[in-house]
């Protein structure tokens, strides 16, 4: 798959968006919002564009738009930004620097006709921005509660340190190929970072190229219509019920019934995945932060023109986190996008080395002190 089939034509725009800020205004490339003066100021989200309609009369949000090019920017603000959201214009030349290697890269291994990390990797982080959160403003994740924060620190997955693998229930659900879990799938990864909209009459789907999770999102009137539809208390899914509404040309999409529960027991069916995936920039360490039957997740998308759609996710958990938090991303439309399979089972050898190398290694250990497992 050619550059320009994948990732091309979203870096096109960055590197358009790039020649603009030096001769004009300050713009994220990405959506196209005024940067303000003030570094310290997230402005609300524009809604004054009028989007184009759907043969049924709904805001077309139709389209691939791949986050591959905010893959880069990390979830909790680097300590160097201080409280700022954006980059001062030094900041953002050394980022354009990075972000033109990237391309080297690519078109080197296009050049001598070997593909490797500079078409597998293709996380770059273009605009303006410092980080995704935007609340709280300090640009850092909430602290968790005492006891999220303990079975925090007991779970087990893959990545956790000291840990003994014995079954497949010492690995998290991304490890063995079920889903990344929700809000994480939406988002940045290192790589399959497509995002596709469809719509149809009383439908909004969001279809995701890693592990190819297809969010299926009945539209009703309003939040009482949603409320009214709700599943039972008991049944959950791994990625939750979501429904939508719209409010004027934004829609929004409530989600809850999530899966409960965290990485410690030893059942496999009463595990959980964790909310936030250690594969995006920023985020706590080792998937193993737990989720409570209060889970609930707010997403608000706003085209704030022909090809940029402004992403916000709020997320509550009380019995994990002890304040909710939001973050906003910036989408980019590329419809030159396309889905690589991601084939996550075929050929998952992964699981099973990893428990026959445990299993290996702690033969001598039972034979000389016994002992089991270890948390991080």
């Amino acid at each position: 798959m050619s550059k320009m089939k994948k990732t091309g034509f979203t870096r096109s725009i960055a590197a358009i968006g790039a020649i603009a800020l030096a001769t004009t205004a300050l713009v994220s490339p990405a959506a196209a919002q005024p940067v303000p003066d003030d570094l310290t100021v997230m402005p609300p989200v524009p809604t004054d564009y009028q989007p184009a309609r759907t043969p049924w009369g709904d805001p077309d949000f139709r389209g691939m738009w791949p986050i591959d090019n905010i893959a880069s920017l990390p979830m909790n603000r680097p300590a160097q930004y201080g409280n700022r959201f954006w980059l001062t214009d030094e900041e953002y030349a050394a980022r354009q620097a990075q972000y033109n290697a990237s391309d080297a890269r690519y078109a080197a291994e296009e050049e001598s006709g070997t593909i490797g990390m500079g078409h597998w990797v293709e996380s770059d982080s273009s605009g303006r921005r410092t980080n995704l959160l935007v609340s709280p403003a300090n640009g850092q994740l909430p602290p968790l509660t005492p006891e999220a924060q303990a079975r925090y620190q007991a779970g087990r997955s893959s990545w956790t340190p000291n840990t003994q693998f014995n079954w497949v229930s010492d690995f998290d659900t991304w490890d063995r190929c079920v889903t990344r879990g929700f809000p994480a799938s939406m988002f940045p990864f290192r790589y399959n970072n497509g995002i596709q909209v469809l719509q149809s009459p009383g439908y909004v789907v969001i279809n995701l190229e890693m592990i190819h999770d297809a969010r299926i999102i009945p539209i009703v009137a309003n939040k009482a219509a949603a409320d009214a539809r709700r599943w039972p208390a008991n049944v959950r899914t791994w990625m939750g019920q979501s429904i939508g509404w719209w409010e004027g040309n934004t829609l929004v999409v409530e989600t809850t019934n999530i899966i409960a529960g965290d990485s410690v027991p030893q059942n496999a069916y009463e595990r959980g995945p964790s909310p936030l995936n250690m594969a995006t920039l920023g985020v706590p360490p080792f998937n193993t932060i737990p989720t409570s039957p209060k889970a609930k997740v707010v997403e608000r998308l706003t085209m704030t023109g022909p090809d940029s759609i402004i992403y916000e996710l709020t997320y509550e958990d009380p019995d994990v986190f002890t304040a909710p938090w939001t973050a906003r991303l910036d989408w980019s439309r590329n419809d030159e996008y396309s889905f690589f399979e991601y084939a996550c089972h075929e050929g998952n050898v992964q699981i099973r080395n990893y428990i026959t190398a445990s299993r290996a290694g702690l033969q001598p250990v039972r034979e000389t002190e016994g002992g089991d497992g270890g948390a991080h």
